[in-house]
């Protein structure tokens, strides 16, 4: 935008606090090579163009702000003489994107000395040289520090994830080799067995008949009703009085492995009708090794299914092998985040999800959404643990449809954050952590994440009691030609 060109007059010039040392020899070349315009009220310049002009206000009241979500949210309103804004890092030149970082308007006649962006540059290199050294040192140097920090704390929560992962992984698997150990032994068992039958006085029909309970037996195995302790104790009672009527020993003992394969009085007289009395126990005997075999297998099939599922998910949660930029469904992506930090979580705090499946997918990177998830969960848990680390509450996660935008909430039943420090929750470096158990980058992270790359929004609720962390995300974008730019690109 252009206002209106005014004199430029060097008295005035140098009565602002920017220019007040400079010297008049001074002051008339930034008159010279500047110029004076007044706006009326309305926009000046926007956010995301280029930075081509230094606005320093001379009389009037100017408005900044900031594009959150598609809405255009107020940061600063100042009638301050001498506020500046606009091409403040031109001095850093072609080495940083020189584009405005937030919009300016004014909100009734103002004044500005304007200072082209090129001309800005070189009068600080050539007048203020160690200043611009020292500014280009703090400016690079923070940017590396907290990409440095960043990274840490990165590799910290990788480190983690594995041991979680490692941790959760260990338990099926362990479990596998231990049922696979346990049915080498039954099915020597059942060789055994079978061939003290085979030797016994059977006819071709009762062996074809107790092959044939065999196999009904191993069909009823895997599709056992779930019941109740107290169904479970009544049955297995009266399968024990069966097989001790029969005069089949240890029946205490098999028992409640016929209960568990959802066996019961009939089935054992109908393998009482298909045999003979003297052959009965080593009938049963062999059909009680068919049922445990079955049940390890099914015991080690649960432990792979458990064990690819967790490989599986760690894969969503890496997306490693996924576009890194696409339509995903973020529940997809909550539930694998969840199940990575399952170990973190802890059993003594409750995991509750309240998800919406009619929102639609949204066009994200999801691995950074995965990124923002596990500080946010990671955050919650915090707040949930006590002075000694146990943490005990409620951990819910809610997604719904909010105003033409995905709402992604994570609710906790922690101490709350303290209103006099809410307003700083997102500053880089600020945490309420021990020292080195947070580098205070992990809401700034991912406010960065949903906010400069996602073009969402991110909002805090506390009470004690009730903190809540909401991420807003918006339902349709366009792809990005290019990669985009990283997080800590922009610092505002």
């Amino acid at each position: 935008m252009s206002g209106q060109l005014c004199p430029c007059n060097p008295q005035e010039i140098g009565a602002l606090f920017l220019f007040e040392k400079l010297e008049p020899e001074q002051l008339a070349r930034l008159c010279a090579a500047g110029r004076v315009e007044r706006f009326e009220p309305g926009p000046v310049y926007t956010e995301g163009e280029p930075a081509t002009c230094f606005y320093v206000m001379l009389e009037g009241t100017v408005v900044l702000s900031r594009q959150v979500g598609g809405d255009d949210v107020e940061v600063t309103r100042t009638s301050q003489t001498g506020v500046y804004a606009g091409a403040m890092q031109a001095y850093l030149g072609d080495r940083v994107r020189q584009g405005y970082i937030n919009s300016m308007r004014v909100t009734e006649p103002t004044r500005f000395f304007v200072l082209p962006a090129d001309t800005f540059s070189d009068i600080m290199r050539e007048w203020f040289p160690m200043a611009v050294h020292l500014l280009e040192g703090l400016f690079f140097g923070s940017k590396n520090t907290q990409a440095a920090i960043g990274q840490r704390e990165r590799l910290l929560a990788l480190g983690s994830l594995s041991a979680g992962l490692t941790h959760e992984l260990n338990n099926p698997a362990a479990a596998a080799v231990r049922a696979t150990s346990t049915l080498r032994e039954r099915i020597a068992k059942m060789r055994h067995k079978l061939a003290v039958i085979a030797e016994g006085p059977f006819s071709r029909e009762q062996l074809a008949g107790l092959i044939e309970i065999q196999e009904r037996t191993a069909e009823r195995v895997a599709k056992a009703p779930a019941m109740s302790p107290l169904e479970a104790t009544d049955r297995e009672d009266a399968l024990s009085d069966w097989l001790d009527d029969h005069g089949i020993d240890y029946g205490w003992q098999l028992a409640p492995t016929f209960v568990q394969a959802g066996l019961d009085i009939d089935w054992l007289e109908q393998v009482s009708a298909a045999v003979d009395e003297e052959i009965l126990p080593n009938a049963v005997g062999w059909l009680n090794y068919t049922i445990e075999t079955e049940l390890l297998m099914n015991e080690i099939d649960d432990s792979t299914t458990r064990i690819s599922h967790l490989v599986d998910a760690a894969k969503q949660y890496s997306q490693l092998d996924r576009a890194p930029y696409r339509v995903v469904d973020v529940h997809e992506l909550l539930d694998s985040t969840l199940l990575m930090l399952s170990a973190k979580i802890g059993q003594d705090i409750q995991v509750v999800k309240e998800y919406d499946r009619t929102v639609p997918p949204v066009p994200a990177y999801p691995a950074e959404l995965n990124q923002v998830w596990t500080n946010l969960v990671d955050n919650a848990v915090c707040a949930m643990k006590d002075g000694v680390g146990v943490g005990q509450g409620t951990l819910t996660v809610r997604t719904a449809l909010d105003h033409e935008q995905l709402l992604v909430e994570f609710r906790d039943t922690g101490t709350g954050i303290a209103p006099e420090i809410k307003d700083r929750i997102f500053d880089p470096f600020f945490t309420t952590k021990p020292v080195g158990q947070g580098t205070g980058l992990g809401l700034d992270i991912s406010w960065r994440i949903v906010v400069n790359k996602h073009h969402g929004t991110m909002r805090v609720e506390s009470v004690p009691g009730d903190t809540r962390f909401q991420v807003l995300l918006p339902l349709t974008a366009e792809a990005p030609e290019t990669a985009a730019p990283d997080i800590s690109e922009e610092t505002a």
